[in-house]
């Protein structure tokens, strides 16, 4: 009997601990929950706005975790998304294209168009000034690489084979950049261009 009663008040005992560290987890799944909701439906503050402007590349460590796998290669290490299996390239509602890493704006919807590539296609930059090229022989032939200036993200090619009145292409990659709409603009501080589309 009393090893018997030893036996009941360890496995008593130890359900005791279980249902703690199960409650404990639970609370802490709860908390996580509440935090990430409460980061989704957060407003931008004056520093987020301000932020593309005085943007400081972080460590490569930093990007792996802010960065899904495709927009990490393509942003990091030059890689090509698939045509027409990506985000962006049939996207046709008003707004602006910035740079996922740092944010700076490069393209807007007034310059997009359809180049039957299956990658987002644009005549020119929204500023010339966000954007930097550079001369790409990768692939055996001479191309136009197109980087943001500010997060050196790789973004594309630019090519000569495009509409009036540029006659240049700007083939880029959906994984490289973010779409923030015309009626967003204001909210994630990109105001300023909210102009842009107010007759539209």
């Amino acid at each position: 009997m009393p090893a018997l009663t030893v036996q009941i008040r360890y496995a008593a005992s130890t359900m005791v601990v279980c249902t703690a560290l199960v409650a404990s987890a639970l609370g802490a799944q709860a908390s996580a929950t509440h935090a990430t909701h409460a980061m989704s439906t957060m407003q931008p503050s004056d520093a987020m706005v301000a932020s593309w402007r005085t943007f400081m590349k972080p460590t490569d460590a930093v990007l792996k975790k802010k960065l899904t796998p495709l927009q990490y290669s393509v942003t990091q290490h030059d890689d090509t998304e698939m045509p027409y299996r990506n985000e962006l390239w049939d996207n046709h509602d008003a707004g602006i294209y910035v740079d996922v890493v740092s944010g700076e704006p490069l393209f807007s919807s007034l310059d997009k168009y359809d180049s039957r590539t299956g990658w987002p296609s644009f005549t020119k930059p929204l500023l010339a000034a966000n954007v930097k090229t550079k001369n790409d022989p990768s692939l055996g032939a001479d191309r136009t690489e197109v980087r943001s200036m500010r997060a050196n993200s790789h973004l594309g090619h630019v090519f000569d084979d495009g509409p009036k009145p540029t006659g240049l292409r700007y083939c880029m990659n959906s994984a490289a950049m973010r779409f923030i709409p015309a009626s967003r603009l204001a909210a994630e501080g990109y105001g300023e261009y909210a102009k842009l589309f107010a007759a539209k």
